[in-house]
């Protein structure tokens, strides 16, 4: 192995060598309109790697896991009881599972894009960030996050087997408070919240010393006020 490596060596000197003085041209590959960004791969996995938030195969169709809980038994292997939402569908599914039992995850491609607009049919049109290309994704795929949604925020799509099935929004935004009640004084931040409607259109509870005007971070998942922008 060592004297083949060191006659590879020696040709390669030879042949930098006698290169000709003329510049390099260098090869450009495009990549295929198939690729998409962030691509999470098709593996086995068991009850014991689930977690919010993954994205199994279940009968060639993509779920993905919205909470799990795990019950231990004082005789036998402990029962995974979990809860998945059908990506493609929207329906909802709960099933108990022994430990070690087996799932695929799904094959599911996630590609930045912008929001630019949404039709009568309550329909969202995105710009894909990469080919530049105006994207349609259904009402029905979006309305759990459509309240977050405004025009030219950055999201992802989720891609399965090139479809969008999902639409994720960061999972924390700034956005300016534009309608709750004035502060009452004696009020504190511990001790008194007020709705607030925020420029997206979503409401919040916010602590009672924040007024009109403020900009705010949220925590888009869970709904919540963070702090002060």
């Amino acid at each position: 192995m060592q004297l083949r490596s060191a006659i590879l060596s020696t040709l390669l000197a030879t042949a930098t060598a006698f290169a000709p003085s003329s510049p390099l041209h260098t090869a450009t590959y495009t990549t295929p309109s198939t690729f998409r960004h962030g691509t999470s791969l098709n593996v086995a996995i068991d009850t014991s790697d689930i977690k919010n938030g993954l994205t199994v195969e279940i009968d060639g169709e993509p779920y993905k896991v919205l909470n799990f809980s795990i019950m231990k038994q004082a005789r036998g292997a402990a029962k995974t009881t979990i809860k998945f939402k059908n990506l493609a569908k929207g329906n909802t599914l709960e099933n108990t599972y022994r430990s070690g039992e087996k799932f695929q995850t799904a094959m599911i491609e996630k590609n930045p894009a912008q929001y630019t607009y949404s039709d009568e049919n309550g329909n969202y049109f995105f710009m894909d960030s990469e080919s530049f290309e105006e994207v349609m994704v259904e009402a029905k795929l979006i309305e759990t996050v459509s309240k977050w949604i405004s025009e030219g925020m950055e999201c992802n799509l989720v891609y399965f087997k090139e479809k969008v099935i999902e639409v994720m929004v960061p999972s924390t935004m700034v956005y300016e408070i534009v309608d709750t009640e004035p502060n009452v004084k004696g009020n504190t931040s511990q001790g008194h919240t007020k709705p607030a409607t925020l420029s997206c259109g979503a409401v919040v509870n916010v602590p009672g010393f924040v007024a009109n005007g403020e900009k705010i971070k949220v925590d888009t998942d869970k709904g919540e006020y963070l702090e002060r922008a």
